[in-house]
């Protein structure tokens, strides 16, 4: 029995080996995304564009993001990590192949040189509400570098779509828009939604690598 177990545990382990190597491989094609960008551009690619659902924000700026934090992304609203209605019904249409070059394409689009000058120094309670939730281990002290391309930047992002975000966190599965992450839930759980919105109002306040490039049907 226990050779059955060690045989079985050893194929699990080669099957996801063999699994992530594939999905290593996997690189994106900016050019090719160009065919592939219709379903973003319509919220993604219109500036002051709003959703309503769950409630009036700011769609997010994905122009200058990460590639592999976008990838990350959609593949956590596939996987119904993230419950939003419309980018779950996007996502269900994308392969691994989709994700990667939209993600390319994304990282690239509009890029400008990226943000070197130091944060401004948030008040003393804002402080200590980041330090609190050792936000810089994770996002970089300016909010724009974080320590690993599969997060996000946040430095400048709509201050009214990063308060949703952070509250999402703190729903989880018990809602229709709920985000499921261990780390960021809980994060998020330590806060009020007052205090959230303090963090997420003095990270959007700072400058940033991320912008809304409109797309040429919507000039």
């Amino acid at each position: 029995m226990n050779k059955l177990l060690t045989s079985m545990f050893a194929l699990a382990v080669a099957s996801v080996t063999a699994v992530s190597a594939h999905a290593q491989e996997i690189k994106g094609d900016a050019k090719a995304a160009e065919q592939k960008i219709a379903m973003c551009i319509g919220c993604h690619g219109i500036q002051g564009y709003q959703a309503s659902f769950p409630e009036v924000y700011r769609v997010p700026m994905i122009s200058g993001q990460n590639a592999k934090y976008i990838v990350s992304a959609l593949n956590a609203y596939k996987k119904g990590e993230r419950k939003h209605p419309t980018m779950r019904g996007i996502a269900d249409t994308l392969t691994d192949q989709d994700m990667a070059d939209l993600g390319a394409y994304y990282e690239l689009h509009g890029k400008t040189e990226p943000v070197t000058k130091a944060p401004k120094a948030p008040d003393a309670k804002v402080a200590a509400l980041l330090q609190k939730g050792a936000c810089i281990s994770c996002h970089g002290d300016n909010f724009a570098k974080p320590i690993d391309p599969s997060y996000p930047k946040i430095a400048g992002q709509h201050k009214d779509f990063l308060f949703v975000a952070l509250k999402s966190y703190k729903v989880e599965n018990q809602s229709t828009w709920g985000r499921n992450n261990g780390v960021m839930g809980g994060i998020a759980k330590q806060f009020s939604n007052a205090e959230l919105k303090a963090m997420a109002s003095y990270i959007g306040s700072l400058e940033g690598d991320m912008k809304v490039v409109p797309q040429s049907k919507f000039r």
